[in-house]
């Protein structure tokens, strides 16, 4: 009896989906020509990195160009919610709008971000946008090797600590 529910449990823990903290963290990165209003290209990238803090958050950077020099610049610690990543500020946007609420999950073969109502995007220049921006193949996921100067970043050093003050869930 004893070793059919070590089994049991054994089996259930096998099944359980992985913490989106663990089965997301790494760099994904997608290299691209975009161009200018001028007709001109350019070499563009789109990185975002995932590193675990803890069991349930994880500190998120995502730095994406857009055209014509445009760009989103975001990082805090989201929480894990089911398969999601989840980020939400608690001070409303300076302007007045939405509060910053961005979700990273996977869809398809990509990774997904989407601040839904647009409260992140303050984050971005005026061709940038984090509503639904699933650009960047999963297939890209790399481990992060430059870890001790990712955390040594002002980045991580600032979201840690507003998240820490509980400026962030």
């Amino acid at each position: 009896m004893k070793k059919a529910i070590i089994l049991l449990s054994l089996a259930a823990i096998a099944a359980a989906p992985a913490s989106p903290v663990s089965s997301m963290a790494g760099r994904y990165s997608k290299h691209f020509q975009s161009g200018m209003v001028d007709g001109s290209k350019y070499w563009a990238d789109d990185v975002v990195e995932i590193v675990p803090v803890d069991a349930a958050h994880a500190f998120f950077r995502a730095e994406l160009a857009f055209y014509n020099g445009h760009s989103c610049s975001i990082a805090g610690v989201a929480k894990a919610v089911g398969g999601k990543l989840v980020y939400s500020e608690k001070q409303p946007s300076y302007d007045g709008g939405p509060t910053c609420h961005l979700t990273i999950t996977t869809k398809g073969k990509s990774l997904l971000l989407d601040d839904g109502d647009g409260g992140c995007q303050s984050y971005c220049g005026a061709r940038g946008s984090l509503s639904g921006f699933d650009l960047i193949p999963l297939s890209s996921k790399r481990p992060i090797s430059y870890m001790t100067r990712l955390k040594g970043s002002g980045e991580y050093k600032q979201a840690i600590a507003d998240w820490k003050a509980g400026k962030t869930e």
